[in-house]
């Protein structure tokens, strides 16, 4: 099958990922089971599509947080039926997930919360709204500006309120203390796999690393942070012992774009299975949720703990802000902290956000020497001989 052909048929894997494997195999299964049974207990499950949902909330409100960004082609037709065709992929996945009702996390969830980062997203939450109970929070445009703090606040102690009404349970400054360190905890086990791949070679491939991230939105928290601090020590003994996955002179390549959800590995494994290694991906599944840093638990108050989530939401650098010159300062950093020998810009089709953005990443990583590739796909395998030839014609540049 598919996972089989892109990830187990790798060399030097490292033993660690065989837990990843094992979630992979039981993603319809032990997961689900999990959920169900909590709400059998009288447990809700909230389903989220963005990083600009803070997970700590949900979790400090004795919830259990859910991803549930479409990743995949299969349930497309069945969203065309009602959107239109030349809008995103990822909207029409997610969408098609839920009105075909083959995707258990979403069944499972008793509220979905939406955000307003892109226009296609919003109407689209506007269409599960009449299916099913959905909650959008107004996300600023123009973070930088005291008066969008403002604004975000008040939507986090909205979004709180409506919290607190589906389970049931009021968020004490003690159980937002205590989600926050946890999400924390998951944040800093995840930078530390990270900077494993600034090595050369790097200890784990970038089809494993992206798996890791796409595991970490809907695996259970405590679990995924033990599992994947067994992986990360594994990594950090290869560094030490100059183990990679690939020879050193690989070509060195940054993703940087849309996010990518399970299970879309496509460009990952056209670009690994010519030789390169993807060292970073610039991405909501990716270095975005580590931008957040450590979030600031040391305040006593709800209002303090939830300015320190309004602080660390705002640092992600998404395309749907502006002017957002910070991700250009995000990438040309990474660019020096993992050795990038060349950067692909991956967008989905019809996102005009990232594909506009596009043109001045280029333009400033142009000014350092560091050659872009820009793809456009969506989650079907038509376009893979198309892709394949043009990054092979990439990387023979950077040689």
């Amino acid at each position: 099958n598919a996972y089989q052909r892109v990830f187990l048929t790798q060399r030097n894997r490292p033993k660690a990922m065989e837990y990843y494997d094992y979630i992979i195999s039981e993603l319809h299964k032990m997961r689900v089971k999990e959920l169900y049974d909590f709400k059998g207990r009288g447990g809700k499950v909230v389903g989220a599509f963005c990083l600009y949902l803070p997970q700590e909330l949900v979790l400090a409100s004795g919830a259990i947080f859910v991803g549930l960004c479409g990743g995949s082609n299969f349930t497309v037709p069945d969203a065309e039926q009602f959107l239109p065709r030349n809008i995103c992929p990822l909207i029409k996945s997610s969408y098609g997930f839920k009105i075909s009702r083959v995707c258990p996390y979403f069944q499972s969830a008793d509220l979905l919360v939406g955000e307003t980062t892109c226009d296609g997203k919003k109407k689209v939450y506007e269409l599960l709204s009449k299916i099913c109970p959905t909650y959008t929070v107004e996300l600023p445009q123009k973070p930088e500006s005291e008066p969008a703090r403002e604004l975000f606040l008040e939507e986090l102690r909205a979004l709180l309120s409506k919290l607190e009404e589906l389970t049931g349970n009021r968020v004490t400054p003690q159980s937002l203390k205590k989600a926050i360190e946890m999400v924390n905890a998951k944040r800093a086990v995840l930078e530390r796999l990270n900077n494993t791949r600034k090595a050369s070679p790097p200890p784990i491939s970038g089809k494993d690393a992206l798996l890791v991230n796409q595991i970490s939105i809907n695996d259970d928290i405590q679990r995924f942070i033990g599992k994947t601090t067994e992986l990360v020590e594994e990594l950090e003994e290869r560094v030490r012992n100059g183990v990679g996955v690939v020879d050193a002179d690989a070509p060195r390549i940054m993703v940087s774009g849309c996010p990518m959800a399970i299970p879309n590995w496509k460009l990952h494994n056209i670009v690994e299975n010519l030789g390169a290694v993807i060292v970073v991906e610039e991405s909501c599944v990716g270095t975005r949720f580590l931008s957040m840093g450590r979030v600031d638990s040391s305040p006593n108050d709800l209002d303090g703990l939830l300015k320190s989530l309004v602080d660390a939401c705002l640092r992600i650098h998404c395309a749907c802000f502006t002017p957002n010159m910070g991700r250009i300062s995000d990438i040309l950093q990474m660019v020096k902290d993992f050795s990038v020998d060349g950067v692909i810009h991956y967008s989905l089709q019809t996102c005009h956000d990232y594909n506009i953005e596009a043109r001045k990443i280029e333009k400033a990583l142009k000014q350092v020497n560091v050659p872009m590739l820009t793809v456009e796909t969506d989650y079907s395998d038509e376009d893979t001989g198309q892709l394949t030839t043009r990054v092979e014609a990439f990387l023979e540049m950077l040689k």
